[in-house]
């Protein structure tokens, strides 16, 4: 069978069998099509350990970002991607029986540690008091931080909800995240309080938790915020509470996540409350909370 056909009967895969989202799937196919064009032959049996290690050395010439005035190389990480997608494939052929190379002979490139962008408890103090509560825009922004800190929802998550995902008679509610995956996240009291004088003060119809006011939503045929809008929102609370630094909806989920290990919850907790389907991917948050072992340590001899 030829490799061009097997590339689609395996993104088919993905998304039927591993109920892959249709992003995952787009990216997927983006990968395997520029390694495939690259090797020149379409037979599983004629793939090769060098023409990986090629393909490899083609992925680190090619451009990446732009910083400073000239352009850099591709990042690893993104290099990465490629290489987990072909792996990804192979491991596909290998299942069905189809002969070609081992995936387990492609190994990733070492990337450095991801470092997290946090902003300081005192910052995080000033940015919910920055939206004006005195407005129905004020409202709205001060209810979406609250329920940020409140839950770490990602920022598709939180501009996805509708109204009547949140029954605000209860302390939960269920999102579905990456991968079409339900979980179940938990409101402070504060982010229900937020969110009902919200909505108590909303006159419209639209069923979006969250919606978009000014010039532009009298002619808009979706009134749902964007992505991009919180995203603005967030940086113009940010100057307005002091904040150099960049803050983000993720940056807020960060600082959530860390604030719930310093406060003694366990990874594995930590890992379901955001959705993270590897444990490992939640392990990059214990870096920041390992300032508390010298108290832990202290605390543990003091006992002798």
């Amino acid at each position: 069978m030829k490799l061009s056909r097997l590339k689609g009967e395996f993104l088919e895969y993905l998304e039927v069998e591993r109920g892959r989202s249709l992003k995952t799937v787009e990216n997927y196919e983006r990968y395997l099509t520029k390694f495939l064009s690259f090797v020149k032959t379409d037979s599983p049996s004629k793939l090769t350990q060098e023409q990986v290690r090629e393909f490899r050395l083609y992925l680190n010439r090619q451009p990446g970002t732009k910083s400073g005035g000239r352009m850099e190389p591709m990042k690893r990480k993104t290099q990465n991607y490629y290489l987990i997608a072909v792996r990804a494939f192979l491991k596909y052929m290998r299942k069905r029986g189809i002969e070609s190379l081992n995936p387990e002979r492609i190994e990733l490139a070492k990337v450095a540690e991801r470092s997290l962008d946090l902003i300081t408890s005192a910052e995080l103090s000033r940015l919910m008091k920055a939206p004006d509560r005195k407005t129905l825009v004020g409202l709205r922004d001060y209810a979406i931080l609250q329920l940020l800190f409140s839950t770490g929802l990602r920022i598709s998550e939180l501009t996805g909800l509708s109204i009547d995902d949140v029954d605000l008679s209860r302390d939960e509610f269920s999102v579905r995240g990456k991968g079409d995956k339900i979980r179940v996240v938990f409101l402070s009291s504060e982010a229900k309080k937020a969110i009902k004088e919200y909505l108590s003060q909303r006159n419209d119809m639209d069923d979006a938790m969250f919606i978009q006011y000014g010039k532009n939503a009298k002619n808009a045929s979706d009134l749902r915020l964007s992505p991009r809008a919180v995203q603005r929102m967030l940086k113009a609370c940010a100057t307005k509470a002091g904040i150099t630094r960049k803050v983000s909806p993720h940056v807020i989920r960060h600082s959530f996540a860390t604030d719930l290990l310093q406060n003694g919850a366990d990874l594995r907790s930590v890992q379901a409350l955001l959705g993270h389907a590897n444990i490992a991917t939640t392990q990059m948050y214990t870096h920041v909370t390992d300032q508390y072992l010298p108290e832990v340590h202290k605390k543990f001899r003091g006992k002798k």
